[in-house]
């Protein structure tokens, strides 16, 4: 059979604690990152959203205002007046004035395909066709129309050929040609002779900084190729071509019907140039455990390749066609949109540890907290195996359940000492009865085979013939009647103890006069007393009082008390009187007023029988009304009788309403037995005597 492992409550008040906090506190912190990244996600989106439509509109600014100064320039007074001299001057100048967009100013002559000035070193600007424009006007025109934009295609250059990646880049970029008819004054006339033409970047702007909600623009023309984009290798390519072609399609779809809104794309190469690329292991590694860990807790910000793309439809500046739209996008990639969200992962997966360090800390000292009371507890219930132990309960606990658990341990710890007081006690009178079970068989016997013996005794002399006259023979039938009387007595004592504990013994209750009955108890005495030598003082009132009670039982009760006190009277006297009490007061013993004795005022009644003989041990006053006790219950007594007395009078006077109680000061002090009874009002009197008139 496996044997079950057990383990400390500290140990697994610990480990519950632990159990339930730390997965808490993650899915808080997890729940609290994924709001964060929400809403710094609504935010970016709707930036990117604003920023495409600033793009646009810029482009569309841009493209007029280049067509706008283009058309200024090619009206100038210096162009006009045929001074080829003046024309580079002119022309270098005109390039500090444009847009940095403009890579390159040209003035050529349309009849002899001759760059007249240029500021495009080895770059020429393709010239246009000199149908486009009339050949002479008559005065100056200053339409748009008059504006020729066409497509300059990146050259398929050698990277080589540059000093920097910029400079690759910038060649790479799809740039528009845009070139005005310059009209030159011979007489009245104005000729066409030359055009003025400029090659512009389309007005890029790249996001390059972690947190920027601008982002990359990127153009694409209605057919889906890429015009401008941060990434020079897929300029002039297809959207078809390319990753994600279904959501760029999606795209133009949508800004085809002028709506303005984001979506998430994914793969569309642009690269993180905040990134360095100088190497180092050390930083790679944090790098990789950074990447790492937010997996692990769930906290990574987006997919490796995914984009968050704001786009917004723009008229096309070369088309001039409102069906034939420009896309601006303003692209960046999710983690720049979320790099706020960065330092909050950061701070989160701080706080995730410095909250689980300090669960950990807290848990240990609330487990601490809470198993000391019960370590104490514990130690204080192994150390009382002995009752009589002087430890002590430790009191004081910080937690009330604990003490209340304390303060019942310690109430136990005092019942079962009570309990095992009274057990000891109880087995101590259990031995005592049996000793008393023991010294009553004795008694009894003696005292059975004392009258036995004498009616015996008597009987068989008669029977013998031993006796020589009439009289000596009643003589001994007289001392066996008297000796059969007494064996009676001592066996009718025996059944009415028992019948008195086991509630079986009839009694009947009527009127007594007990002071009456106290008088012919004492006359059947007074022989006995006399023999002794012993004083009878007499207290008794000669009115009458009347108690409910039996009269033979409580003649018993009188017969048992007052033969005890001659009994254990050698000298001296015995004083028996009869005193009223009412509300607590003792009424005069000689009123002979009856209306006065029954006005409703008399409570009791007390017959107290005094004596000046052995007297009791105080210590064992308790005990003589007991079955079968008496002070001396050896064989060698000097005294008789059989112990039952007291027991049955006591049970007698319970029946009947009363009580006896017994009082000594000490050995030799002599002994006051008071018995009490119930004194019956006047008005159950009339009563009574109404019903039976």
């Amino acid at each position: 059979m496996i044997k079950q492992v057990q383990s400390s409550f500290r140990k697994i008040l610990l480990s519950r604690i632990l159990l339930l906090t730390v997965p808490v506190l993650i899915l808080g912190q997890y729940i609290i990152y994924r709001k964060a990244r929400s809403t710094l996600l609504d935010t970016a989106r709707q930036n990117l959203k604003e920023s495409a439509d600033r793009k646009a509109e810029d482009i569309q600014l841009w493209a007029k205002s280049l067509e706008s100064n283009l058309i200024n320039a090619s009206e100038s007074y210096v162009l006009q007046s045929g001074q080829t001299e003046e024309y580079q001057k002119y022309v270098e100048q005109l390039y500090q004035m444009l847009p940095t967009q403009v890579r390159c100013v040209q003035l050529s002559n349309l009849q002899t395909s001759e760059i007249i000035a240029s500021t495009c070193d080895h770059e020429s600007i393709n010239f246009p066709s000199l149908n486009i424009w009339p050949a002479q006007h008559r005065q100056l025109i200053r339409e748009m129309s008059n504006v020729d934009i066409s497509y300059i295609w990146p050259e398929q250059l050698n990277s080589d050929r540059f000093s920097s990646d910029d400079t690759v880049a910038q060649k790479k970029q799809v740039s528009l040609g845009l070139s005005v008819p310059v009209y030159v004054a011979e007489g009245s006339e104005r000729q066409l002779r030359y055009a003025l033409s400029i090659n512009s970047d389309l007005p890029m702007q790249t996001n390059r900084r972690r947190g920027s909600l601008a982002g990359s623009t990127v153009v694409i023309n209605y057919k889906g190729t890429i015009l401008a984009s941060p990434d020079p290798d897929r300029v002039g390519r297809n959207i078809s071509d390319g990753p994600d072609a279904e959501r760029l399609k999606h795209i133009i779809r949508n800004a085809q019907e002028g709506r303005k809104d984001f979506i998430h794309i994914f793969s569309f190469e642009e690269i993180d140039v905040s990134k360095n690329s100088n190497s180092n292991p050390l930083r790679e590694f944090i790098d990789e455990f950074k990447k790492i860990l937010p997996e692990l807790l769930g906290l990574k910000l987006s997919a490796d390749d995914e984009f968050l793309v704001g786009y917004a439809p723009t008229s096309s500046p070369v088309d001039r066609d409102d069906d034939q739209k420009w896309i601006v996008l303003a692209i960046t990639p999710i983690d720049f949109a979320l790099s706020g969200l960065r330092q909050v992962q950061k701070v989160l997966i701080i706080l995730i540890f410095g909250l689980v360090g300090a669960s950990v800390m807290a848990t240990i000292y609330l487990a601490r907290d809470l198993a000391r009371p019960l370590e104490k507890l514990r130690d204080y219930a192994l150390a009382v195996n002995d009752l009589d132990s002087p430890n002590k309960v430790p009191i004081s606990l910080r937690i009330r359940e604990f003490n209340q658990l304390a303060i019942a341990l310690e109430s136990m710890v005092y019942r079962l000492k009570r309990w095992a007081n009274q057990l000891e006690v109880t087995s101590k009178e259990a031995q005592v009865a049996n000793q008393l079970k023991s010294e009553f068989l004795a008694n009894i016997s003696h005292e059975l085979r004392t009258p036995l013996n004498g009616i015996i005794g008597s009987i068989q002399l008669i029977d013998d013939g031993f006796c020589d006259t009439k009289e000596e023979e009643k003589e001994f039938l007289k001392q066996a009647n008297d000796s059969a009387i007494h064996l009676l007595r001592i066996i009718d004592d025996i059944l009415d103890i028992r019948r008195i504990d086991s509630e079986t013994l009839s009694i009947y209750l009527q009127d007594v006069d007990i002071g009456k009955l106290l008088h012919e108890t004492i006359d059947s005495f007074r022989e006995y007393i006399k023999q002794k030598s012993l004083l009878l003082k007499l207290n008794i009132p000669e009115q009458v009082i009347i108690v409910n009670a039996d009269q033979e039982k409580l003649k018993q009760v009188f017969e048992n008390v007052i033969s005890n006190a001659i009994k254990f009277t050698e000298k001296g006297s015995i004083n028996i009187c009869l005193i009223q009490e009412y509300n607590n007061f003792i009424v005069a013993e000689n009123t002979n007023n009856l209306s006065d004795n029954y006005g409703g005022k008399e409570n009791r009644v007390l017959v107290k029988i005094e004596d000046t003989g052995i007297g009791i041990n105080p210590e064992q006053q308790d005990k003589l009304f007991q079955p079968f006790v008496m002070v001396d219950g050896t064989k060698t007594r000097k005294f008789g009788g059989n112990g039952l007395g007291l027991a049955i009078s006591r049970g007698l006077m319970e029946m009947m309403n009363g009580s006896i109680h017994l009082y000594s000061e000490g050995v030799d002090q002599g002994t006051t037995v008071d018995i009490i009874m119930p004194i019956k009002k006047q008005q159950d009197i009339q009563t009574e005597m109404q019903l039976n008139s």
